[in-house]
């Protein structure tokens, strides 16, 4: 199998980032080489590049949302799939660990993410297992293809709270892993009430446009107040600040879901009588566990709008550009895509 030189968002130390020409590792058994159409900024992208992901190890190619075509395959019994369009999970698992057994592979004992633990997809070409290479959505843009990742962590943590068009469920945070939680939570299980906090009103008015019914700014005026006494039934923390979990506690409903997805190491107190009195569930969630299937059908059957999320983009030789406006435009930038084609 011939060598390829790519051009790769290389991560060599925290806070350098580095555009290089390198050979592409040969292919290993399962793997397929992916040619990098599009790709898009997380959060977590910023966090490995500032140093502050403790899984990550340098160097590191980052990104982890991206999709794009196979070019080549290791096994001579999979080259029907050469040219196919795919979209990457980037949950690389064991498969035999507890979790893997029972359907979480996203927790696998030695788990490993594409652009965190291995190299990812900010590159003109990436290697992946090939089971992690779905056929992307026919019914959008290719462009679009690389926001598949992200709507799979509103599907991990909906799978978990259940939601039904009798809820009225709260959100924190209107940045994307809140905007994809909106969509999902009204296109997907028409809840009934979505109210988005958020201290940006920027984001707040994007959160209505992605379909929130009401939305609060709490910079000034506690959250409670602007409830006047309405209990969500179900709460998702999509800001990921360890102070949300006490809040969430108290605004809830008897009987309440809270799901968390953050990952600070600061703690955060909430007493057991605040817990048992209501009788809530709290659940967590990381990543997704075998979520593309079902994400993919969302956007063939246009339950879900990635382009509403999409306000910038940019060539890969202008990725570092491209990071600093994600990570300072705060108020104006969701989700910022790169291009790979020079």
């Amino acid at each position: 199998m011939e060598l390829v030189k790519t051009k790769s968002v290389v991560v060599q130390e925290a806070d350098t980032l580095h555009l290089t020409t390198d050979n592409l590792p040969a292919l290993q058994p399962g793997e397929a080489r992916i040619k990098v159409q599009f790709a898009s900024i997380c959060g977590s992208d910023i966090h490995i590049w500032h140093g502050h992901n403790p899984f990550a190890k340098y160097p590191r190619v980052i990104g982890h949302e991206f999709c794009g075509i196979i070019d080549e395959v290791y096994e001579a019994s999979q080259q029907h799939r050469v040219g196919q369009f795919v979209v990457i999970d980037p949950v690389v698992s064991c498969g035999n660990c507890y979790p893997c057994r029972i359907g979480r592979p996203n927790v696998c004992k030695t788990l490993q993410v594409i652009g965190v633990h291995r190299d990812g997809g900010f590159s003109q070409y990436a290697n992946v297992p090939l089971k992690n290479a779905y056929l992307a959505p026919r019914s959008v843009s290719p462009e679009l293809c690389s926001l598949v990742e992200p709507y799979t962590i509103a599907a991990n943590m909906t799978a978990f709270l259940k939601p039904t068009p009798q809820d009225c469920a709260l959100i924190y945070g209107a940045g994307p892993m809140g905007l994809t939680a909106v969509q999902v939570l009204k296109n997907v299980y028409q809840v009934a009430e979505v109210i988005v906090v958020d201290r940006i009103a920027e984001r707040l008015v994007r959160a209505k446009d992605n379909g929130a019914d009401y939305v609060f700014n709490n910079l000034q005026q506690p959250l409670s107040e602007h409830l006047a006494g309405k209990q969500p039934t179900l709460v998702i923390d999509a800001a990921c600040h360890p102070s949300i979990l006490a809040e969430a506690v108290q605004v809830i409903s008897p009987a309440g879901r809270i799901g968390l997805l953050g990952f600070s190491q600061d703690p955060c107190t909430v007493t057991q009588q605040s817990l048992t009195s209501k009788e809530l569930s709290i659940f967590t969630s990381r990543l997704n566990s075998s979520r593309f299937p079902q994400v993919i059908e969302w956007f063939e059957q246009g339950l879900v709008q990635p382009e509403k999320l999409v306000t910038d983009r940019f060539a890969l030789q202008d990725a570092e550009q491209a990071m600093h406006r994600f990570e300072i435009a705060v108020k104006h930038s969701c989700k910022v895509l790169l291009s790979m084609d020079e």
